[in-house]
C-alpha cells in the first residue's frame, strides 16, 4: 500500500530546500500518510518523528546527512504536512500510535532508532512501550512522554472550547506564532517559515494543528489521558536502552521541569543541553545540535 504521491506535490521553491520524493503510505484508517524514505534499504532505520505544528520538513537536514549511511524514516502525522487532512480522521494519541505501529510493519522494519519532537515524544515512545524488541537507540528532543500539569497560556487559550478553533483554524494562531515564538537564538528565514507553513493554509488544512492542541490530556477525564499514563508507566521498560537527550533551553513550553523529569526516569542518558535554542531545536542550534545526534546514531 506505498506509492509516490504526485510530482506536482511539492513546489520547486519548497523541493530545493526539501529535496525528497515522498512516499505515501494507508493508515489503518484510510488515511493517505506521507513520509520520507532515504539512505540504503535495510530493516534497520532511523525514525523521525515530529510534533505541532511541524512536519517531516523538520527534520530535513538530520536526514541528509544520516542518510548516506543509515535509512532514515520520516513519517508526516496524518493532517500534517503531506499527507491527506480528512475530517473524520480519529485524531488521538492512540490513533497516532497505531498509524506508526502500521507503518513500520509495512516496512518490514527488524529494527528502529528513534529520534522524537515535541508530540513525537508521546507517539514514538507509545510505539517503543509496546515493541521494546524493536527499539534501538533514542534521541529525545524537547519533548514529553508523561502526564504534565504544566501548560503555557497560549496554548491553553488554543484549546479553549469555540474560540480556540477560530484562532487555531481561522486565524492561523498556532502555527504562524510558532515560526517566531520556538526559536531563540536566531530567526527563521523567510523561505524556511513559509515552509513550515505551507501545509496549513486553510481552514480545512489547519484540522489537524488544533486536534493535537484539543488532544493535549490535560483534565483527567481527557480520552487520551489513559493513553499517556499507559505511555508513562511503560517508561520504566526502556531503561536498558541508550539514549541521547539533545534540550533548546530556551523553550518557552517544554522548559527545565521536562527535562529535569527526563533526567529522573533516565539517568543514563547523555545530555546535550543547548542553552540558547529555543523549541526547535534542530532549527535553532543546527550543525551544534546534529553533529551530536549523529555522533550518537553512527554508533549503530
Amino acid at each position: 500500500m506505498v506509492s509516490p504521491p504526485p510530482s506536482s506535490a511539492i513546489p520547486g521553491w519548497l523541493a530545493r530546500m526539501y529535496p525528497f520524493t515522498p512516499a505515501s503510505f494507508r493508515t489503518p484508517e484510510g488515511a493517505a500518510l506521507s513520509y520520507v524514505d532515504e539512505g540504503p534499504r535495510s530493516d534497520e532505520a532511523v525514525l523521525m518523528l515530529h510534533g505541532n505544528p511541524t512536519w517531516s520538513f523538520y527534520y530535513r537536514e538530520l536526514v541528509r546527512e544520516l542518510s548516506p549511511g543509515l535509512r532514515c524514516i520520516a513519517p508526516d502525522h496524518v493532517g500534517m504536512g503531506l499527507s491527506s487532512k480528512p475530517p473524520g480522521y480519529d485524531y488521538t494519541l492512540a490513533r497516532r500510535i497505531a498509524d506508526i505501529e502500521a507503518l513500520v510493519e509495512s516496512l518490514g522494519l527488524r529494527r528502529v532508532h528513534l529520534v522524537v519532537h515535541d508530540w513525537g515524544g508521546a507517539v514514538g515512545f507509545g510505539f517503543a512501550v509496546r515493541h521494546p524488541e524493536k527499539v534501538g537507540r533514542i534521541v529525545i528532543l524537547n519533548t514529553a512522554a508523561f502526564v504534565s500539569p504544566s501548560l503555557p497560556r497560549r496554548i491553553a487559550l488554543c484549546r479553549a472550547p469555540l474560540v480556540g478553533e477560530w484562532l487555531v483554524r481561522g486565524l492561523n494562531g498556532f502555527a504562524e506564532p510558532a515560526t517566531w515564538m520556538a526559536m531563540a537564538a536566531r530567526r527563521l528565514t523567510w523561505e524556511e517559515r513559509r515552509a513550515y507553513l505551507y501545509p496549513h493554509r486553510s481552514w480545512a488544512s489547519r484540522i489537524a494543528v488544533h486536534r493535537f492542541v484539543r488532544d493535549i490530556p490535560m483534565e483527567p477525564w481527557h480520552p487520551s489521558r489513559a493513553t499517556l499514563a499507559a505511555v508513562e508507566a511503560g517508561l520504566p521498560g526502556l531503561a536498558s536502552k541508550q539514549k541521547l537527550i539533545v534540550w533548546g533551553g530556551r523553550d518557552f513550553c517544554f522548559d527545565a521541569t521536562f527535562l529535569s523529569r527526563w533526567r529522573v526516569l533516565f539517568p543514563d542518558a547523555q545530555v546535550h543541553l543547548l542553552e540558547r535554542a529555543g523549541h526547535y531545536v534542530l532549527e535553532d542550534a543546527g550543525s551544534e545540535a546534529r553533529e551530536p545526534i549523529r555522533s550518537f546514531l553512527s554508533q549503530t
